[in-house]
């Protein structure tokens, strides 16, 4: 006669003999799960340090720790990360340009691309660093359109050492459209490229999408534009600290290009175009 006790009760493993396996899924990109605990629905966007990033149809982003709490049809299931498959199809870097057989970084080229402030020089080192190790450019930052003058008499460009300057708010009317078009018509203009994006701050090149919001706040005149912007998000605004960590939240929001408006992505493209021609 069968003894489903078993022979042993105090055997080790008892505890588990009649629990079932859950299935082991990788979280692959578009891959649509449920999160058991609160019911947020979403499809994979990506992983990172162990965490999954969902997001919904309404384009809000969340993050998730990898493991079991997740339902695929219903179904209990643990999201494991995916094994990279070996392939002979060439990687692509997060800008979206196929990646060089070589990754080793070129030496630095004398032209290269100046931008505003740290907060651009970091969001285009993290969407486009692959590509400007590879092709040997610098990326510097000015700390202001206002240096750029003072910065162009010290190390004027030539044919040999070309500048690409990137400029935040550059639209008709604006202070920065008017010192970048004297600057562009003086004596340094044949050997350099200037172009800028619409936004107040680089922050708004981030999509809304990325953030998990419906659109950038709206800042009255009279607020400093970042302050405004923490308020509204509920962040702390009160010291630069806060301001640094702010800008890191939402620059953590970028993982490609795919997170980033396309009247900057084309900008940048035209700049290591001109300083790589």
């Amino acid at each position: 006669m069968d003894d489903r006790y078993g022979s042993d009760v105090l055997a080790a493993g008892w505890k588990k003999a009649h629990q079932r396996e859950l299935p082991r899924v990788p979280a692959v990109r578009d891959l649509v799960v449920e999160v058991a605990e609160d019911g947020f629905c979403g499809a994979v966007t990506g992983i990172e340090a162990g965490l999954v990033q969902l997001e919904d149809r309404h384009g809000r982003r969340r993050m998730f720790p990898l493991g079991p709490g997740f339902l695929i049809e219903g179904a209990p299931a643990v999201l494991v990360a995916p094994v990279a498959a070996a392939s002979g199809a060439p990687k692509r870097t997060a800008s979206g340009s196929f990646a060089a057989p070589d990754s080793r970084a070129r030496v630095a080229r004398p032209s290269r691309i100046l931008v505003e402030g740290r907060h651009d020089a970091e969001l285009v080192e993290k969407v486009w660093g692959a590509d400007l190790r590879a092709e040997g450019v610098v990326v510097e930052y000015l700390q202001g359109i206002d240096l750029l003058e003072q910065m162009l008499r010290d190390e004027p460009p030539s044919a040999e050492r070309r500048y690409g300057v990137l400029v935040d708010h550059l639209v008709a009317g604006s202070k920065e459209t008017r010192m970048t078009d004297a600057i562009a018509r003086g004596p340094h203009g044949a050997h350099l490229r200037i172009v800028g994006h619409p936004y107040i701050d680089v922050w708004q090149c981030v999509t809304p999408r990325a953030l998990g919001i419906p659109r950038w706040p709206d800042i009255p005149r009279g607020i400093e534009w970042k302050v405004g912007i923490c308020r509204s998000f509920g962040w702390p605004f009160e010291t630069p600290a806060d301001l640094a960590r702010a800008w890191q939240r939402i620059l953590g929001a970028v993982h490609s290009y795919r997170d980033l408006e396309p009247s900057l992505l084309g900008r940048v493209e035209e700049l290591i175009d001109f300083v790589t021609a």
